[in-house]
């Protein structure tokens, strides 16, 4: 099976002289909705300001939920472009205005593929039954799908102090709208960054969120309805993405139980009374059978729960004003210097350690990075790599084809020099001849061990290479703006041609996603409304720029 996963990576790869196979324009008439709803289905409002008081903390109710959709999930502003245009016959211009919500989870294009469900107990401050939830995070509401039998609920709470579950899913037809085949990449990146996000408003709750591997994608879609033919006989049917268990935080947590008694669980809530259809969310659409193909042959059967050996670290806990200001650069000023010791920290952030996302995830790092450095004060521009796996360091360097320097530039840290000099026209290049990639302070490329891992772990482990490049991201956007810079992750780079830069040939290392990280040019045209309606009404300009340059950076 792992030659699928060849034929599809290779067959979406973009080259200098050809990209990958998309429509080649975009049709507005079939834009998707980003919003799905599940039209008859009862809806709970969420707490509006969820402001979650100390003793609550490591409890699931509906302020603690709230919380947590809130600060993964959830809207974090509104973008406003006002313009004029003319009024026909009277010779003046009327004014047309432009909106758009963004979210806490960044995703290709803002197109947002995944949609998330939450299967809880009776919820206090909202339901007395157990019920299985669909997030509707344009209300920030709770849209109850099925409420089943609590014997059940309780038998797959028996093996562990569980709260909650909360279930990702992608409809693939929104990226692939505009992306085409190259899609299917974009809705693992961004299942990884919603992981990424859900782990780490968690951590503010004082919950532990970890994915689940012991649950099959085939199980996954029963517990959360999107199975139901009959529930979606117009609607774009939902792809299965991953399980994440909710629990209280403790010093020492082992991984959570695979099982969770869940076949008796997926019985109970095939069973249960549901309620609710789900929205089309276009009316046209075209039909990408190589995304079909990939999706089927990287199905997850579940595997039993293991978890990587992590050293120790504090809690990484960002504040939510950190959380919901987080954006994504579309230019950076090209002038602009990061110090070392702040560049340092950053990379530090991303290293798997217990207390980060990264605890999140069940296997040991697969992904690295390969760094363009622009303008850090106190380190010489070049080419550097940081080896998030010590196991990997020899087999890096031994699938390294060029000759590079290989000097260690840090005493903390795995990051080796390859090269001196500028490389900012290289990083531009790279990155689909985005200015973005060269005007910051740095950019990188996520090599991930390919061949390697689907070997260890099977073909479905293709999805899980992208989703750790998306909590890599997801800790650089967050790091970024705390730094009082901005991100953006960059799905439009030229494969083999960053694999060349670095003599990588056949399967063993690929590029899966690049990142850079810089300053922001103000676009003063641009305004911003908060997310929700309860939250400050106060517009004010938000960085965001009108650069020429800019194809395939939003996120």
């Amino acid at each position: 099976m792992s030659e699928a996963v060849h034929l599809y990576h290779d067959g979406t790869k973009h080259h200098i002289h050809r990209f990958a196979r998309s429509l080649g324009y975009l049709d507005w008439a079939s834009q998707p909705n980003p919003f799905r709803s599940f039209l008859g289905a009862a809806a709970f409002a969420l707490p509006p300001r969820p402001d979650v008081p100390a003793h609550l903390h490591g409890q699931v109710s509906a302020a603690v939920i709230g919380d947590v959709l809130r600060h993964s999930l959830g809207l974090s502003a509104w973008k406003q472009f006002g313009e004029s245009r003319p009024s026909a016959g009277s010779g003046r211009r009327e004014p047309v205005e432009r909106r758009w919500s963004l979210r806490v989870n960044p995703s290709s294009g803002n197109l947002h593929p995944t949609e998330a469900y939450f299967v809880s107990g009776p919820l206090s401050g909202l339901a007395s039954s157990p019920a299985v939830y669909h997030y509707a995070p344009d209300r920030h509401a709770l849209e109850q799908r099925c409420v089943f039998d609590d014997r059940a609920w309780n038998r797959a709470t028996s093996e562990g102090p569980l709260r909650g579950l909360v279930a990702l899913t992608s409809i693939h037809w929104r990226e692939a709208w505009k992306y085409g085949e190259r899609a299917f990449r974009y809705c693992q990146h961004d299942m990884g960054h919603a992981i990424a996000a859900v782990r780490i408003a968690a951590e503010r709750v004082g919950l532990d969120a970890r994915l689940l591997p012991g649950w099959s994608h085939r199980d996954i879609a029963a517990l959360t309805g999107i199975d139901r033919a009959e529930d979606f006989v117009e609607a774009e049917r939902e792809e299965a993405g991953c399980l994440i268990g909710l629990r209280p935080r403790a010093p020492g947590l082992g991984p959570q139980a695979s099982g969770l008694a869940g076949r008796s669980l997926v019985d109970a809530i095939r069973s249960g009374m549901w309620s609710g259809r789900a929205s089309q969310v276009s009316e046209a659409h075209v039909e990408w059978s190589f995304i079909d193909d990939i999706a089927r042959a990287t199905e997850d059967p579940g595997r039993p729960s293991i978890s990587p050996a992590l050293s120790a670290d504090a809690a990484t806990v960002y504040p939510a004003s950190v959380i919901l200001r987080r954006r994504s650069a579309v230019a950076f000023d090209g002038r602009s210097s990061i110090d070392a010791d702040r560049f340092f920290t950053m990379l530090s952030r991303v290293m798997p350690v217990a207390g980060s996302p990264f605890d999140a995830l069940w296997w040991d790092a697969r992904i690295h990075l390969a760094l363009f450095v622009h303008r850090v004060d106190g380190l010489d521009p070049g080419i550097y790599l940081l080896a998030r796996n010590p196991a990997a360091i020899d087999r890096l360097r031994a699938a390294f084809g060029r000759e590079f320097l290989w000097e260690s530039v840090s005493a903390t840290l795995p990051l080796v020099r390859l090269a001196r000099g500028e490389c900012r026209a290289l990083a531009r290049r790279l990155s689909c001849d985005q200015d973005i990639a060269a005007d910051g302070f740095f950019s990188l490329g996520m090599i991930a061990d390919f061949d390697a891992s689907l070997n260890e772990f099977g073909p479905s482990f293709y999805r899980h290479l992208f989703w750790e490049s998306g909590v890599v991201g997801q800790v650089l956007y967050l790091e970024a703006e705390s730094a009082g810079a901005r991100a953006t992750g960059i799905g439009c780079f030229y494969d083999d041609s960053v694999h060349d830069v670095f003599g990588l040939a056949g399967h063993g290392f690929q590029s899966l996603y690049h990142f850079t990280v810089g300053m922001p040019v103000d676009d003063a045209r641009l305004m911003t409304e908060p997310g929700y309606p309860w939250e400050s009404r106060d517009l004010r300009i938000e960085p965001r720029a009108s650069a020429p340059n800019r194809r395939r950076t939003d996120r």
